[in-house]
């Protein structure tokens, strides 16, 4: 379809591109004019219906968005802003430079900024930061047909029209209606006698991630927000919480990752921009790994003593590394399906010492059988110094280090949250290095009480 589309306007066919472009989803149109050559996208996009040019900005980057914003006359931008939904128009304004935004804003009537400028003004992470204040609002004594007349009247304007929501003359919240509600009742049934008071609703200062999670768990289409009196201000919609997901979905993998979490893309983000998300957990983490060496050196007298034990260095790390990871990520994503909490610690930590147990102990029999039947006796791998007692000494470890790295995988994440922390910070390879050191320990302490070394 690109290609075609490529093809018209290189053929400058407008009457059937501007037909072939108006039957498209925005989704899917938003893409094409990143293949389009700068000079053209001005044109092409004013061919646009008004309505789909609008949806199609919203879809695009906010680079491409900066960029018909300045080739846009003050008419045009008028003109798209006010198709926008106010929340729409909130996440523009916030990813443009100061110059655009004072543009944009300005093109805006009185009421439109006083209320953009009140939730800009929320947290970044809080519910109203991504509410939008477009609903469908009932009074309770209204009859099913004068309901049916206030959304035709400002159905156009609001975001979601299926529930619509009842509020006194203070705009307190008293009830939901759904449409299929109200269809299915009779025209002079009061509103009151069919609304459900049982609503689920967000405070204007709730974490958006807790907001976004209430439509899995609720299977909702909106959520109301309220301010602190109970008054209603807006909803969030079920395509704003998705968008919320995401952005914490990439933020935890990049975190769990050790890379400073980015709004942009991966092509988006310059080489500098890479460099500075990835260097200060490369240069913690390179730190940290340092103690690992003062460890083998605290041991080297001991090491000396039997070298052989040198070899199994990488294997206990390895592991053990290996073994706390998946209970970091595991628990994390637990905490942040809301599946555990900080009271469930006891739980968890007695789940992961039973799982660890059994882990470690059949990880100790297959090394066992691996070290002293297959390399030692068989293929004769070893040197012949290396004695029986040795390789049990490794097998010993193995199964205490997988214990205990899977323990402080599975705290670490929980204490981080109780503390005020992202649990994402304590996955791998945080943990990696934290168990790195811990396995070391282990290893020349049982080393030092069965060898006598």
């Amino acid at each position: 379809m690109e290609e075609k589309i490529i093809e018209m306007i290189e053929g400058k066919k407008f009457g059937l591109l501007k037909e072939t472009l108006s039957q498209m989803n925005p989704a899917d149109l938003a893409p094409i004019f990143e293949e389009i050559e700068e000079k053209e996208i001005p044109v092409i996009f004013r061919i646009l219906p008004k309505e789909l040019a609008a949806e199609v900005f919203v879809e695009m980057d906010s680079d491409m968005q900066q960029f018909l914003i300045e080739a846009f006359s003050d008419k045009e931008l008028r003109e798209v802003m006010d198709e926008l939904f106010m929340d729409d128009t909130v996440d523009i304004i916030e990813e443009m430079p100061a110059n655009v935004a004072k543009r944009i804003l300005k093109q805006t009537s009185v009421t439109t900024r006083k209320m953009i400028n009140q939730l800009l003004a929320y947290p970044d992470d809080s519910a109203g930061s991504i509410m939008t204040t477009e609903y469908i609002d009932l009074e309770k004594h209204m009859t099913v047909d004068e309901a049916f007349d206030r959304i035709r009247k400002i159905g156009f304007e609001s975001e979601s029209i299926y529930t619509c929501y009842v509020t006194d003359r203070r705009r307190k919240l008293l009830g939901i209606v759904s449409v299929k509600d109200l269809l299915l009742n009779p025209k002079d049934c009061i509103i009151d006698d069919i609304m459900d008071e049982n609503i689920i609703f967000a405070n204007t200062l709730d974490d958006k991630e807790d907001v976004a999670t209430q439509f899995e768990k609720y299977d909702l289409l909106a959520i109301p927000v309220v301010d602190k009196e109970n008054r209603l201000v807006g909803i969030v919609t079920v395509d704003d919480a998705i968008d919320v997901i995401q952005e914490e979905a990439s933020e935890d993998i990049e975190k769990m990752a050790a890379i400073l979490p980015s709004e942009k893309t991966y092509l988006k983000t310059g080489v500098f921009e890479t460099f500075k998300a990835r260097i200060p957990w490369l240069l913690f983490l390179m730190i940290s790994a340092t103690f690992t060496g003062a460890i083998i050196s605290s041991f080297e007298s001991k090491l000396t003593a039997c070298l052989a034990l040198i070899a199994f260095i990488p294997m206990l790390m390895g592991t053990g590394g290996n073994s706390g990871s998946q209970s970091s990520v595991t628990v994390i994503r637990a905490l942040s399906l809301g599946d555990i909490d900080f009271p469930d610690i006891f739980k968890v930590v007695w789940k992961e010492l039973r799982v660890s147990v059994v882990c470690g102990v059949v990880l100790g029999i297959v090394n066992f059988i691996k070290l002293y039947l297959v390399d030692f006796l068989w293929l004769k791998t070893f040197d012949p110094g290396i004695e029986l007692f040795e390789i049990i000494t490794v097998c010993v470890t193995l199964v205490l280090v997988v214990i205990v790295a899977k323990l402080v995988g599975a705290i670490l994440p929980i204490v981080a949250k109780k503390i005020g922390f992202d649990p994402a910070v304590m996955a791998s390879p945080l943990v990696t290095t934290i168990l790195d050191a811990v396995s070391l320990i282990i290893y020349f302490s049982i080393a030092a009480s069965l060898l006598k070394i």
